[in-house]
């Protein structure tokens, strides 16, 4: 693959696109930094904070509250982002609810599941309620945020959890979570793009066969919504989650997908103003999905700014984005692979994954790699990424992730792999390759 291939993401030049970033603007000849960790958070267009600014500046006012001129343009600015996020994942509106974050919306369906299981919401909430010995299928890829929540979940219900286990790689198949599968299962929840082994994951063929279980699908879509096409209808999938930070947008907004009629039926985790239809001092009554999950004020400027993350993406054309993504990734692997004492975890060279990859260095700790990384131009990503159970199933405490978006260039991935092939070397432990 030449820099011409990989430095265009449909028809348009990466160059080009860097235009549209103000973190990318500099002055001089001075070779940029290199920013590798839009996995973590990625860098913002100027379309995106155009948006919010416009907002905060001309049409601030409280949404749904009210029946002024202003609350209406501020409401109807606020649920189009909610149609253009819906559109964007292959959802209903009513079918996306906001959050602070994909933790938070992640939280939010096991926290409703554990009020279920106590008997609060009802008899509509009885499809949801588990019980001692019913079992939450998870796998060992998980980040921290699809694994604590339902732990908790565990802990509240006496359900237990059940690990799919990784291979040598850090992967898993639809084999290995049909293993697990028995008449107790309830919940089988992993991510559609794993944050440390890029891996992605057979979700339709996941979700078939865990419905065919009687389980609830819970997706963690942090890292497949920001970077490839996604259909949540088409999938399958009972509830997902990601967060706008990782797709261009503002942070302090994520969203929760859920199925309209499991939505309707889920106890709201948050309580209190504009969820309800009726207050008594005994009980309320609440609102149909997604209103009933919104309590309080929401990030509405947030969420405007995330909807013009959306048609930032769509005017580019996500197919275009992960076909970038991923010839960054493949370029990264093949050159990582060829160097002495580093070991690429997750899909290897010739297999597809999104557009992130980790390494491990032998001898050296990820956050010395990730300092001399860093004085070399490179902004990394160094640690366990909130994936504790996966770096231990590696034999590994921690590890280096490089991660791509659409104004990545194909240098900074020759960079990367360079840099690796010095990092052993300038620690002592064996010859620089050149």
């Amino acid at each position: 693959m030449n820099h011409t291939d990989a430095d265009s993401v449909g028809g348009r030049p990466v160059r080009d696109i860097r235009l549209d970033f103000p973190a990318f603007a500099t002055a001089g000849d001075a070779r940029p930094t290199a920013y590798l960790d839009s996995a973590a958070t990625a860098q913002r267009p100027t379309a995106v904070l155009d948006a919010e600014r416009d907002f905060l500046e001309h049409h601030v006012a409280a949404v749904h509250r009210g029946a002024s001129a202003a609350t209406g343009d501020s409401t109807t600015r606020f649920e189009a982002a909610r149609a253009d996020v819906a559109r964007f994942v292959g959802a209903g509106e009513r079918e996306i609810v906001w959050a602070q974050n994909a933790t938070d919306a992640l939280n939010m369906v096991a926290l409703g599941i554990a009020d279920a299981s106590a008997g609060i919401g009802g008899a509509d909430a009885a499809r949801f309620a588990l019980q001692p010995g019913d079992e939450i299928v998870l796998t060992e890829a998980e980040h921290h945020a699809n694994l604590l929540p339902w732990q908790r979940v565990a802990q509240r219900t006496g359900a237990r959890i059940v690990p799919v286990r990784v291979d040598e790689h850090g992967c898993w198949s639809v084999d290995d979570v049909a293993a697990v599968l028995t008449e107790r299962t309830r919940i089988v929840a992993f991510a559609e793009v794993s944050n440390v082994t890029g891996q992605i994951a057979p979700v339709a063929e996941v979700a078939a066969l865990a419905h065919r279980h009687g389980a609830l699908v819970v997706l963690d879509a942090c890292q497949s919504v920001p970077h490839r096409p996604v259909d949540f209808a088409g999938y399958g999938v009972d509830f997902a989650a990601f967060s706008g930070h990782k797709m261009l947008g503002p942070n302090g907004i994520g969203v929760l997908y859920g199925r309209d009629e499991l939505l309707d039926s889920l106890p709201p985790a948050r309580t209190g103003g504009s969820t309800i239809t009726k207050v008594t001092m005994e009980e309320a009554r609440f609102l149909p999905a997604p209103h009933r999950f919104e309590a309080g004020t929401q990030a509405v400027s947030q969420a405007v700014g995330l909807g013009a993350a959306v048609h930032y993406l769509e005017a580019i054309g996500i197919d275009a984005v992960a076909a970038h993504e991923e010839a960054f990734a493949e370029r990264v692997v093949a050159g990582v692979s060829a160097i002495p004492g580093v070991r690429v975890v997750g899909p290897q060279v010739g297999e597809r994954r999104g557009g992130l990859v980790s390494v491990a260095v032998d001898g050296v700790h990820a956050h010395d790699v990730g300092q001399f990384l860093d004085e070399a131009g490179l902004i990394v990503r160094v640690g366990h990424h909130c994936a504790q159970p996966l770096h231990r199933a590696l034999g590994i405490t921690a590890t280096t992730r490089a991660s791509a978006h659409v104004y990545t260039t194909a240098d900074e991935a020759d960079r990367f792999v360079d840099a690796m092939g010095e990092v052993r070397g300038f620690f002592g432990l064996g010859r620089k390759v050149s």
